[in-house]
């Protein structure tokens, strides 16, 4: 037979954005549990609210299945004495597995006789083992965690009540001094406590005290009043999924409505509008079919419609203050010139360590103007890019980026159209914070690219310098993120240049290090810290680890021919030709070490035929890998495996002639500088 089992744990109101990873780590965790204790089920489902994580599984066996295991003992050398009898370690063995003398029998493993015995073992109860559950409920982990009462026991948010029910009765356990019943609860406001007859009614009994335990149901319930909305008055409501899924985990019971502002506040910029909604409040705003911003917006009540009306009024006037705010600092703002705020600027502390915003401006200047040659700019747009380095952090001084720190830059944007300068220049200053996120959106001008580039080298690069590394999940100045994002960009535009040699330029010529040892040690520090950052990239395109090592230890440094080589090996690494190829790769490269250069070869000392159509193959590989596509690349290194198979059946490399042995290490010396290039393939693992 089976049963329904549900598991849920009721605690105080959790962050939103936390809700559903929760809830998904919760499931996982069941799953796992019932796999690793030989319980059988159909399927899982997750329910999640602000106020609880839950878990029901369906088609749960009622035991355990059996467990037929062959348990390896000692030798049998050991486990027989010269008697004939049993050993100590025989008998013990046996006794430790609750077995018998007459249960051994004899097999071979790798050449040797072994004890073996043969355990059964009957399955438990399912009632039985489901009174650990506690384990699972105090195995969850989260990114932020709290101790409460006097209890050690940390959790994302103290626990109230748990529910666990297999079918109608109840899984006894206990988490610190919350006990494991059948009563769960509804809705804050709207519901009360109920006590479930059966797991199979949860969902159906929260819904009757106003709970939606189902994330998605309460996703599409939002969804389907706003389209009533928009259809009921013409608006649009731009989709906003981030926003979406945020509201869904704050409430259990979703109401939306509008309200209304004075469109006077619409002379206000839409950033600052929309922020005002949404950061702040947590608001949809509202749009006519042009796109053009209205002057209503669109919440979410955790409750019903009743009253609904005092509600609209409470977060109308919470809504005007805030753009009350906005309006007044915006005003105030149109005072101060772009030169006033960037001199102010020198008296704004970037870090105690590094100096003011103003001198990491100038740091970054240099930088762009360096990227500006290494890239070949046209000199209109290496003006532009300047102007935009010598003021792009000028608004952090402004009043609206006091009080709406996220505008940053928006509002940079914003005042330097106002205040004439070019849209080249203010797009930039908008975009020299992108990307925000690993995943984030990407500059989408060369300019603005440049400058976001070199504002984040500069903050890489001045940390490093003052020993300030990122060390393990410690990273307070978020400079993985950074360096990750340099390599997007430099992805996403296809620039082409070494990364390495980059920073060794930049410690040099922008940042002035002179001493050797300084010198040495960051850019190896540097180096490093790049090339985790890349393989980090490469692992997001579902690379093998071994083929992202092979090519990080290559000799080639442009990022974008990594990507590219990396993603051609991955292609290639299901043919069959591909443990052949690779083999005899790795071959050349295993005999001839690690040269540092080409050395010519004496083609008078050629003595065989494979060895002289290896030579010629050689030269047409160096011809065929020079013009940089990575898939005719490997095609030619393809092509030449053959050649080297042949040339190993028909000479031996170390013959005492010295000169021959010789020639023939430089001959396979230079085809491994031109398989180095493309990858290390001695770190491939092939099957």
């Amino acid at each position: 037979m089976s049963q329904t089992v549900l598991l849920e744990i009721g605690l105080e109101e959790m962050p939103a954005k936390y809700v559903r990873s929760s809830s998904i780590q919760l499931k996982e965790k069941m799953a796992a549990f019932l796999e690793a204790n030989r319980i059988g089920f159909d399927a899982i489902e997750m329910y999640a609210t602000p106020r609880r994580l839950a878990v029901i599984a369906s088609g749960v066996s009622d035991k355990q299945a059996d467990l037929a295991e062959v348990i390896k003992g000692p030798a049998k050398k050991i486990a027989l004495q010269a008697d004939g009898t049993w050993s100590k370690a025989a008998l013990g063995f046996v006794r430790g597995q609750g077995l018998t003398p007459e249960d051994i029998f004899f097999d071979e493993l790798n050449g040797v006789e072994y004890v073996f015995v043969k355990k059964e073992t009957n399955g438990k109860a399912s009632s039985e083992v489901l009174k650990e559950l506690n384990t699972v409920v105090e195995s969850l982990t989260f990114p932020v965690s709290m101790h409460w009462g006097n209890h050690h026991f940390k959790y994302i948010r103290p626990i109230h009540w748990i529910v666990a029910l297999a079918d109608a009765e109840i899984i006894p356990f206990q988490v610190l001094d919350v006990v494991s019943g059948r009563t769960t609860r509804g809705h804050r406001f709207l519901g009360e406590d109920v006590t479930l007859a059966h797991a199979g009614e949860y969902v159906e009994k929260l819904a009757e005290q106003h709970v939606i335990a189902d994330q998605d149901k309460r996703k599409n319930m939002i969804r389907a009043q706003f389209q009533q909305i928009e259809a009921e008055n013409g608006w649009i409501i731009p989709n906003d999924e981030s926003l979406l899924e945020e509201v869904t985990s704050l409430v259990e019971y979703p109401t939306a409505f509008f309200g209304e502002y004075d469109s006077k506040y619409l002379t206000l910029p839409a950033d600052v509008l929309i922020t005002s909604m949404k950061d702040h409040q947590r608001y949809f705003e509202v749009k006519d079919k042009s796109g053009k911003l209205l002057p209503y917006f669109i919440s979410v009540r955790n409750g019903n419609g009743i009253f609904i009306d005092n509600v609209k009024k409470g977060n109308e006037k919470v809504l005007t203050a805030r753009l009350e705010d906005g309006l007044f600092f915006f005003n105030e703002d149109q005072r101060i010139t772009i030169a006033q705020s960037v001199e102010k600027l020198k008296k704004v502390t970037f870090h105690s360590k590094i100096g003011s915003i103003h001198d990491k401006m100038d740091n970054t200047a240099k930088i762009a103007a360096h990227l500006a040659d290494l890239l070949d700019l046209e000199e209109d747009d290496k003006t532009q890019l300047l102007r935009a380095a010598s003021i792009y952090k000028f608004d952090l001084v402004t009043n609206m980026v006091s009080e709406f720190t996220e505008l940053q830059g928006i509002m940079g944007e914003v005042y330097a159209l106002q205040q004439g300068e070019t849209a080249a220049v203010a797009t930039a200053i908008r975009e020299h914070y992108l990307p925000v996120s690993s995943e984030g959106e990407l500059p989408e001008t060369q300019i603005g690219a440049v400058l976001a580039m070199a504002d984040k080298l500069d903050s890489i690069i001045s940390f490093f310098l003052q020993g300030m590394v990122p060390t393990g999940s410690n990273d307070p100045y978020a400079l993985r993120r950074q360096m990750i994002g340099v390599i997007q960009i430099i992805e996403k535009y296809q620039w082409s240049f070494s990364l390495e040699e980059l920073l060794s330029a930049l410690l040099t010529e922008v940042f002035a290090i002179e001493d050797a040892e300084s010198f040495d040690k960051t850019m190896n520090e540097l180096a490093v810290f790049a090339n985790g950052r890349i393989q980090q990239k490469l692992q997001t395109y579902g690379i093998r680890y071994d083929i992202v090592e092979a090519v990080l230890q290559s000799g080639e440094k442009d990022v974008n021919t990594l990507f590219a080589n990396a993603k051609v090996l991955q292609a290639h690494s299901e043919e069959e030709s591909f443990k052949t190829i690779m083999e005899a790769l790795a071959r050349v490269v295993n005999i001839s070490g690690n040269p540092d250069e080409s050395i010519p070869v004496q083609k008078d000392l050629l003595e065989t035929a494979s060895e002289k159509n290896l030579y010629v193959q050689i030269n047409h590989l160096d011809l065929a890998l020079s013009h940089g596509d990575p898939e005719a690349d490997y095609t030619a290194l393809a092509a030449i495996a053959p050649y080297i198979e042949a040339y190993f059946d028909e000479n031996m490399v170390m013959v005492e002639d010295i000169a021959i042995r010789s020639n023939r290490l430089n001959t396979l010396g230079n085809l491994t500088l031109s398989i180095m290039q493309f990858a290390d393939v001695r770190k491939l693992i092939l099957k």
